[in-house]
């Protein structure tokens, strides 16, 4: 049986927090969940484009309850500040979707020097759940959900050098890297929400190939001549291969909204190699499923973001 928006439940009285709501998933999780009920916070840097798409879902949906939150995932000042922002004016959140990302760009460097990848992607997101936890607790069922990518398959944790400050830099498996970081903190969140224990769960889903700009914005971004081929190469295929973004953003809405979603879960399309589809449980790499690396992960993301959980370790 095929899961679509039709099937979401009504989520009134749910707060809902979207990290990367402007554009492609993040901005259709926002208005699939907003039109059931929702307020959703839209975690994003860039308030002029949040406000253009908070109005773009109410001329269609008046009814919509929207907020923006200023954070920028790549400055762990900015995440404290949103965090303490988020809970002074909340005193809990149902769920956190930590759906922003950004994908093979050139090496570039976070406010706090960790690998933009792996500070966006999974350092960023470790710190603001952290720092929302109370608020996670203080809800009933509350999930976080975090987003990843069929290219965790190619990722690899060293963590003697997690930012690439040693080894010579490649933009794909660091992408990987980072994207195999969201499934090891899933997992770890999972076993030590059950270990507390609280009533709160951790999941993750990833979209397969969807069109959005997250393809083009970071392979383009070193300009020149090989930068245009990329983005040409790309949207040639985004336009024969990638189902669109709303599409895309089913296995997340159905890790955020659909009953009983098991802690630990892992969604994305179910269509041939996870690439197009419905919403399905999705296959992980045996690196994704290495409870050592995930808890050894964990302790050195704590050490770098200084962000400790007031969880117990399974």
């Amino acid at each position: 049986m095929r899961w679509t928006p039709a099937d979401l439940p009504d989520l009134t009285g749910l707060t809902v927090l979207v990290t990367g709501a402007t554009a492609g998933l993040g901005e259709a999780t926002t208005i699939a969940l907003s039109t059931r009920g929702a307020h959703v916070v839209l975690a994003t840097r860039n308030a002029e484009k949040t406000t253009a798409v908070m109005d773009r879902i109410r001329q269609r949906h008046p009814e919509a309850s929207l907020e923006h939150l200023s954070v920028d995932l790549a400055d762990l000042a900015s995440v404290r500040s949103a965090a303490e922002a988020f809970l002074t004016a909340h005193a809990s959140v149902d769920r956190i979707v930590a759906n922003a990302g950004i994908m093979a760009p050139p090496l570039q460097r976070t406010a706090d020097g960790f690998e933009m990848q792996l500070g966006v992607n999974h350092l960023g997101h470790f710190a603001l759940v952290g720092l929302l936890l109370p608020a996670l607790l203080a809800a009933d069922g509350a999930r976080v959900v975090t987003v990843s990518s069929g290219a965790h398959k190619v990722g690899r944790i060293d963590l003697t050098d997690l930012n690439w400050d040693r080894e010579r830099y490649e933009k794909w498996p660091a992408y990987g890297r980072s994207k195999l970081a969201n499934l090891l903190f899933t997992s770890e969140l999972q076993r030590r929400l059950e270990a507390a224990p609280a009533d709160a769960v951790s999941v993750a889903a990833h979209p397969g190939y969807a069109a959005t700009d997250l393809q083009t914005t970071g392979p383009t971004a070193q300009g020149g001549i090989s930068g245009r081929i990329n983005g040409i190469m790309l949207r040639a295929v985004n336009a024969v291969v990638a189902q669109s973004a709303s599409q895309g953003a089913l296995p997340q809405l159905f890790a955020t909204a659909a009953p009983d979603v098991p802690g630990g879960s892992y969604w994305g399309p179910d269509g041939p190699g996870e690439v197009r589809g419905y919403p399905g449980p999705a296959a992980r790499s045996g690196r994704a499923q290495d409870p050592v690396m995930a808890r050894a992960l964990w302790e050195a993301s704590e050490e770098l973001t200084g962000v400790h959980y007031d969880l117990p370790a399974a």
